[in-house]
């Protein structure tokens, strides 16, 4: 080519697109910097924060301000369970933005209306009541179990049984739920009417639930926070026929472990044993801050004007984003996905276990996926990270993978190789 002639676009385009990408990188990395350190100076110290800075998202890909591109396998804890920015939450979100955003729940609200008759008829449970978490609806079941029990029985049959390893929010009363003490500690005294008994051990609730002053049972079918450790269906069984026999309410909390995350719409349909009543949150807002509680029978209609609300629960635009949620979740198959990919993922990991001694037990149910290490398991969390594959860690060793319900077998394929030199690195360091 001679010197001065003019380059056709399409041949020159690799290499302008090769120094925009550069430019704007490093234009993003100044960015990314200044956020990080503002936030280190502005921010409680509530979480210790990964240096990232996310600023894009689609299905299961997520991108940071230095243009790094991540396999999302955390999904924003279980929440994104349709990925990141699906197209019919987005839809939904900029229609509902553009006529009615909040208004009260003095008023009838058309999208809570219908989203909470969507998850009525496929509870199926009765009644429905909107918050903003999972805390939140937590929160409601046990005031409404209370309630519940003083409307039969008066005062004294107020406490409440959870397990030993469960998690149920951050407010002083759901960390008084919470089986785990660290969660209490520093905050004593915390709200008092909580039992603690082992997991899947039918015995010890049915020790703790004897004396008569217990008004619910609240178990999450598998517990995510507490290292994916999933309840057998003889125990649920068992723990269902106990609540019959002595009166009290079976409270599921499904926040993390519901809405297609572990194969089945939720997860206590693996073993058909139904609640009273179920706390949801995260995945049902495809995004967006949403809480639910559900009941069914004599508790749903438990609550009265006054007894319980929430300025913003249920408001116009949450709902309208959840509505658009759920039913991609039904209509497009994902739940379906999640238990076919949720096999590949365990045998994957299985063949990891066999290939790896540091890892002690594989757990996993649909989408929700648990890998017990023999050590610490934040040292992989970070080098997955640098590799391009984000995890977490809970319960000090379990690798937790929560990926989008939307995830393909080539994404888990890439996700099992990097996990696969995360812990190789590991050994060779240990």
């Amino acid at each position: 080519m001679n010197p001065g002639a003019v380059v056709p676009l399409r041949e020159s385009w690799p290499g302008l697109r090769a120094g925009i990408i550069c430019f704007y990188r490093e234009c993003w990395r100044v960015r990314s910097e200044e956020i990080i350190a503002l936030g280190d100076r502005y921010l409680m110290r509530t979480y210790a924060r990964t240096p990232i800075v996310p600023v894009w998202g689609r299905g299961c890909l997520l991108r940071d301000a230095d243009g790094r591109e991540y396999l999302d396998f955390v999904a924003g804890i279980a929440v994104n369970n349709l990925g990141h920015c699906h197209p019919a939450v987005v839809r939904a979100l900029r229609e509902q933005a553009g006529e009615l955003i909040h208004c009260s729940n003095l008023y009838y609200i058309g999208p809570q209306v219908r989203l909470a008759e969507w998850l009525a008829e496929r509870g199926p449970f009765d009644r429905a009541f909107f918050c903003n978490s999972g805390a939140e609806a937590v929160e409601a079941a046990i005031k409404l179990a209370r309630k519940y029990a003083y409307s039969r029985n008066g005062t004294g049959r107020y406490f409440v049984v959870t397990a030993e390893g469960s998690f149920h929010g951050r407010t002083l009363t759901c960390v008084a739920a919470t089986g785990q003490m660290r969660f209490r500690q520093g905050f004593e005294p915390v709200t008092p009417g909580f039992r603690h008994v082992p997991f899947n051990d039918l015995e010890a609730l049915d020790r703790a639930t004897a004396a008569g002053d217990v008004c619910a049972v609240m178990l999450e079918p598998v517990q995510g926070e507490g290292g994916i450790r999933i309840a057998s269906p003889d125990y649920l069984r068992g723990v269902r026929r106990l609540c019959d026999e002595r009166n009290m309410l079976l409270i599921f909390d499904e926040v993390q472990c519901g809405l297609g995350r572990t194969g089945r719409l939720w997860a206590w349909q693996h073993s058909d044993v139904r609640p009273d009543v179920m706390a949801l949150a995260k995945a049902l807002g495809g995004g967006v801050p949403i809480g639910a509680l559900l009941a069914a029978g004599p508790a749903a209609e438990t609550f009265s004007p006054g007894d319980h609300a929430s300025t913003f629960g249920g408001n116009p635009l949450a709902c309208a984003a959840a509505l658009a949620a759920v039913r991609a979740l039904e209509e497009e198959g994902w739940i379906a996905n999640a238990a076919r990919m949720g096999e590949v993922l365990r045998q994957g990991l299985e063949e990891l276990r066999r290939r790896h001694a540091v890892v002690r037990e594989v757990r996993a149910l649909g989408l929700m996926a648990g890998v017990e290490l023999e050590v610490p398991g934040d040292p992989v969390v970070g080098a997955c990270r640098e590799m391009g594959l984000l995890i977490n860690c809970t319960a000090g060793n379990v690798l937790r993978l929560l990926p989008p319900l939307v995830i393909g077998e080539g994404e888990i394929g890439r996700a099992l190789d990097i996990l696969d030199r995360a812990l190789s690195t590991l050994e060779v360091r240990e």
